[in-house]
């Protein structure tokens, strides 16, 4: 069964405890953090994290686009964070800074932009909890979905299974309600939407994906 990470990079912040709340089914929050060097924008901090975790039951998935991810890793884990997940563009040791978030208590992801080889980790995959998938460029909301991360996913999955880990799959960017289906047929483990949630109702919008596939 798949499940939904509603990232708050497109929730409203001057209302964000309401927001978080009208996602409140969903299994899994999704907290984009970004530091305007590994990618354009600049988001939030822990202090964001620690402020609404008392307001959500929910898991923090984490996701932190960031240079030297190894010397905040601590810090998210204090906050509230449930998953961190890194780039392995971001870091020189990728594999320290996973065994780093396991320490802290979390469990541990690695996320790949549209263009990293699947190859980057091939020698950690027993290692993570989660590998996401970007299927935009990452750095803003509202992009469009890149077609050939649906083979990328696949591809992932063939690896997973030859591994028999339980490691889940999770895919970040530009989905919505008319790829959703062969998004998920493809094999994800938790679909991250931001903008396709928070635009409208987001209760009746997630419903709306859900229907979509059981339908």
């Amino acid at each position: 069964m798949v499940n939904f990470s509603p990232s708050i990079l497109s929730a409203d912040f001057s209302r964000l405890k309401e927001e978080i709340e009208s996602v409140k089914d969903a299994k899994y929050l999704h907290l984009d953090i970004m530091d305007g060097r590994f990618v354009p924008n600049i988001t939030y901090g822990p202090m964001v994290i620690e402020a609404i975790r008392p307001y959500s039951e929910q898991i923090f998935d984490t996701h932190l686009m960031i240079v030297e991810p190894e010397k905040y890793i601590e810090d998210f884990a204090k906050a509230g964070s449930d998953i961190i997940t890194v780039h392995v563009e971001a870091t020189d040791h990728v594999h320290r800074a996973i065994q780093m978030i396991k320490a802290n208590g979390c469990k541990a992801g690695v996320t790949l932009n549209p263009a990293t080889s699947l190859s980057t980790i091939e020698n950690i995959i027993d290692d993570v909890d989660l590998i996401l998938i970007m299927s935009v460029n990452p750095g803003f909301g509202g992009q469009n979905f890149i077609p050939q991360m649906l083979d990328k996913v696949k591809k992932l999955n063939q690896m997973i299974q030859k591994s028999k880990t339980e490691t889940l799959i999770e895919i970040d960017g530009g989905i919505n309600f008319n790829n959703i289906k062969e998004i998920v047929d493809a094999g994800v483990d938790i679909v991250v939407s931001g903008s396709a949630i928070f635009k409208g109702i987001p209760q009746e919008n997630l419903n709306k994906f859900r229907k979509i596939l059981e339908g």
